[in-house]
């Protein structure tokens, strides 16, 4: 019997996560969210992303354990982002949702799985926040599907409010511990390289040539992140907050091609004003369009009403059983998210050289690499070698993030072997000849040159194949 301390300790929290609390915060969300989905599957059909990067390649980099994802046929994967696009918009409308959301879920999450190259955080922060809102009861007020039923609810467990805000905080928290070490913080790199290529922008162009412009905006962005989540929770400091989130978003997405990464944290951030929020906004609105008064209607501190609202209905209180379970899924999601992150410290070494534990972790812009690949294929009766270059098998942007990636690099190795033994050239041995700069240091080796990558199995333990990286800082470069 665990003690009567923990035990009252674990009844207050569970009281506090179900508690009933306005359900307008996820409604407005849900809506927000999916059309910013829409807005991306439009870009990617508008820009012809899809043939770049799902078409176009004849080889792509698989996840570990999903090697078996391929891709489409061409038409399949256009009709795909079609039918995505209008799942978002079906969430946004709250039309069919039980349906609209996990599919969408599961179609913007095979998107990813398709490439390893295709990587980027915000897809899979996408991925998350739709996963959270398909789980999630954010149907049962302003949308379609509400009104169809004539059963609109009113409040929803503050456990999904919690939830959220979670998600939200882990993102901008782990981001920020990704900037804590020598590189960012005490020789701002990559920020020196990156600034010194912007130098021709309008008005902050010219404040990069100063030397003091990469250290400022490194420390700047460490301490945003760190401590962003925790002036959004304080509410006397939060309207504040949220406009240093939209500036800060806004400046990031002005000098970096982070596609619509800084619209998705604008958006998330309004998790943490009070649930309340949608509707005071809409009564603020219809008060200066002269249909009603910003104060809302009753007495004091209650919430303003809005046309129709009267006659929703609270959420049925689910029963106790039901209740564990969630907040026992709850806490399970958010030991994945907290592990995940963490997982680079059994790897040891610098994760932004090995690149072990780097993904699904929230370093964002945390390192600049750039390198070069050449695959020296042995074959193992006749003695004959040849030097092969990753153009033969990938896309430019392939070749790129493949450069910089160990697990890549191994993957194409593979490839490579396999093609070759097709073509009458085998047995082979292949190996790699991978010079890598990170942050702007002196190019070293990534791979061990001796090992046969051909013949080295993948898996999530620490690779042996993958050389220690340099231990000299990076120059202090000046932007141009």
């Amino acid at each position: 019997m665990p003690p009567r301390g923990l035990a009252a300790a674990w009844s207050r929290a569970a009281w506090a996560l179900a508690r009933p609390i306005d359900i307008a915060w996820l409604a407005a969300f849900r809506a927000l969210f999916g059309l910013t989905m829409c807005v991306s599957m439009a870009r990617f059909i508008a820009y012809g992303w899809i043939d770049e990067l799902f078409v176009k390649p004849s080889f792509h980099f698989k996840y570990w354990g999903f090697a078996w994802v391929e891709p489409l046929p061409p038409a399949g994967m256009h009709a795909l982002f079609w039918t995505l696009a209008a799942l978002a918009l079906a969430i946004a409308l709250g039309l069919l949702f039980r349906v609209a959301a996990p599919l969408f879920v599961v179609g913007f999450t095979y998107l990813q799985v398709i490439d390893v190259t295709t990587y980027l955080n915000h897809y899979y922060l996408a991925s998350l926040l739709g996963l959270l809102l398909a789980v999630s009861p954010a149907h049962r007020a302003w949308s379609i599907d509400a009104r169809l039923s004539r059963r609109r609810e009113r409040s929803v467990p503050a456990a999904w409010l919690t939830l959220f805000r979670f998600q939200v905080g882990v993102v901008y928290t782990f981001a920020g511990l990704a900037k804590a070490h020598a590189d960012w913080l005490l020789h701002a790199q990559p920020l020196r390289i990156w600034l010194g290529s912007r130098t021709d922008l309008p008005v902050l162009g010219p404040l990069f040539t100063h030397p003091w412009a990469a250290p400022l905006t490194s420390w700047a962005g460490f301490l945003f992140d760190t401590s962003i989540v925790w002036l959004l929770l304080v509410r006397r400091v939060r309207p504040f907050a949220y406009v240093a989130v939209i500036l800060f978003h806004a400046v990031t997405r002005a000098l970096f091609p982070i596609g619509m990464f800084p619209v998705i944290m604008v958006l998330s951030a309004l998790v943490f004003f009070p649930p309340a929020w949608p509707r005071r906004l809409v009564a603020r609105a219809r008060a200066l369009l002269g249909h009603g008064s910003a104060g809302g209607h009753g007495s004091a501190g209650e919430r303003p009403a809005l046309a129709g609202d009267l006659a929703a209905s609270p959420a049925a209180p689910p029963s106790r059983r039901l209740r564990a379970l969630g907040l026992a899924l709850g806490a399970a999601y958010c030991a994945i998210q907290l592990a995940l992150p963490l997982r680079f410290l059994a790897y040891g070494g610098n994760v932004r050289w090995h690149e072990q534990g780097m993904r699904f972790s929230w370093r964002v812009m945390v390192r600049e690499k750039n390198g070069s690949v050449t695959f020296i294929v042995r074959n193992t009766q006749t003695g004959r070698t040849w030097h092969v270059s990753p153009r033969e098998y990938l896309t430019r942007q392939q070749e790129r993030e493949m450069a910089g990636q160990p697990d890549l690099i191994l993957q194409l190795s593979r490839h490579i072997r396999e093609d070759f033994e097709r073509r009458g050239r085998g047995p082979v041995e292949v190996r790699a000849d991978a010079l890598v700069s990170l942050n702007g240091r002196r190019i070293a080796r990534l791979i061990d040159p001796g090992v046969d990558l051909a013949s080295v199995r993948d898996g999530i333990g620490p690779a042996s194949y993958i050389l220690p990286g340099p231990k000299e800082p990076p120059p202090h470069l000046r932007p141009l």
